[in-house]
């Protein structure tokens, strides 16, 4: 596959959900390097209609398929991000290390290390912007360990043991090892002496503590020989811009949309449950509760659209799934875990559709899959990464080819754990 001269990326990256996609994306913005994300295997025309990226991260939707399908997919981004020229490779997972017993994470580095025949690599999830740390290989969310965290009620991967080292050896074939802060904070040679000690011994994966964007430096350093990164995507932050961006315009300029906004929180988790009350108290609100959405889904999308349609205005429109996670519970004791996100997905993503034929140009998306189902539904294959809104949720441009023909949007892809109380209500100020 041949890409034109000055337009191959250094940087490929593998997203295992579509708000993740978002938050390396917009990461790596920050480090001012521009950067290209798909919907989709990306191709040379993408590169070329983003301008030249520095970096391309592909969205997949693979944190909870089966393992074999999660590295298939997984393993034919990375093919066609080596046929455009791609040198270095990043697995980026969430800061949560969102997994089943079984992977992903596990099963998708161990394909990757294979494939790109790099002898070891790390996992380092920490984003500490957002309160995601690492002491002595123990995920922190906050003040609060991680199976103290609200991640241990996830619906389908709930996180109840906060060693990494521990979850990550039931899920891989490499012994895993781990680098303390002791030795990270005792300068470059310490690391290097310690990374050597732990992959001599066999170590194929070795987790990495990290307290403050301050150890990001040292770990960069140590791994530059290392085609493999996996991670969250606050590591991001310390790559150095490329030189020759260095004095360019800046790397999160897109366009800004006409039209009113809208949010879709498809989310249950603490974070978007506490947005979605404050959201409440002033933006016109409707909810599409699971059970409305499973007994008559045509009805209750219409009728959300219809009263969505008559709100717009200078505000933002707010359509959400649940007011607190009893109701949740309630639901899916009813009918099903799978069957009330899948209902929640399938109903938010026809909402969207609706909301931009009605002419609205900017849409907060809360929620991994629910933004995923989105994009699906919208039928958009890639967008152009702009300003954060919060760490690691940046607004992006696309391109949306609805009934009155192709036009500019931005869309919002929020992690459903990212962002303070009031980013339903303040997004709109990042543009």
């Amino acid at each position: 596959m041949t890409v034109p001269a000055g337009e191959v990326p250094q940087w490929g990256c593998i997203a295992d959900d579509f708000t993740g996609a978002c938050d390396l994306a917009g990461n790596l913005v920050r480090a001012g390097h521009r950067t290209a994300l798909t919907v989709g295997l990306p191709t040379p025309a993408a590169l070329s209609e983003a301008g030249g990226p520095d970096a391309v991260v592909v969205a997949l939707k693979t944190r909870t398929a089966p393992p074999a399908q999660a590295v298939d997919a997984a393993l034919a981004a990375y093919r066609r991000l080596a046929e455009l020229g791609c040198s270095r490779f990043w697995f980026k997972y969430c800061s949560t290390f969102d997994s089943t017993p079984a992977g992903n994470i596990g099963p998708v580095t161990d394909a990757l290390l294979d494939a790109t025949g790099a002898p070891w690599t790390i996992a380092c999830p920490a984003f500490p912007d957002n309160g995601r740390t690492v002491y002595q290989g123990h995920l922190f969310v906050g003040d609060r360990l991680l199976s103290e965290s609200g991640m241990r009620h996830h619906p389908l991967t709930p996180m109840t043991d906060p060693d990494l080292v521990r979850v990550l050896g039931a899920q891989t074939r490499h012994p895993v090892g781990l680098l303390p802060h002791t030795v990270l904070r005792s300068g470059d040679a310490a690391v290097r002496d310690r990374l050597h000690v732990l992959t001599a011994a066999g170590a194929g994966i070795v987790v990495t503590d990290v307290l403050g964007n301050d150890d990001f430096p040292p770990l960069l350093r140590a791994t530059a020989g290392l085609p493999l990164l996996t991670g969250g995507s606050g590591l991001a932050l310390a790559l150095p811009p490329p030189a020759h961006r260095r004095g360019g315009p800046p790397a999160d300029r897109i366009e800004v949309a006409d039209g009113p906004g809208a949010v879709l929180a498809g989310s249950v988790s603490d974070a978007t449950l506490g947005q979605t009350a404050q959201a409440r108290r002033t933006l016109p609100h409707r909810k599409l509760a699971a059970a409305d959405l499973l007994a008559d889904p045509d009805r209750t999308v219409a009728d959300a659209l219809a009263w969505a349609r008559s709100h717009l205005g200078p505000r933002p429109v707010l359509l959400h799934s649940a007011d607190d996670r009893d109701e949740v519970r309630h639901a899916q004791r009813r009918f099903g875990a799978a069957e009330v996100a899948a209902a929640v997905e399938r109903g938010l993503a026809a909402c969207a559709r609706g909301l931009l034929d009605a002419g609205v140009g900017r849409l907060v998306v809360a929620g991994g899959e629910t933004s995923g189902a989105v994009l699906t539904a919208l039928g958009v294959d890639g967008l152009r990464i702009g300003p954060a809104i919060a760490p690691g949720v940046p607004w992006t441009a696309a391109t949306y080819r609805g009934r009155t023909g192709p036009r500019t949007v931005n869309l919002a892809l929020k992690s459903g754990n990212f962002g303070a109380e009031d980013l339903f209500t303040t997004a709109e100020n990042a543009l």
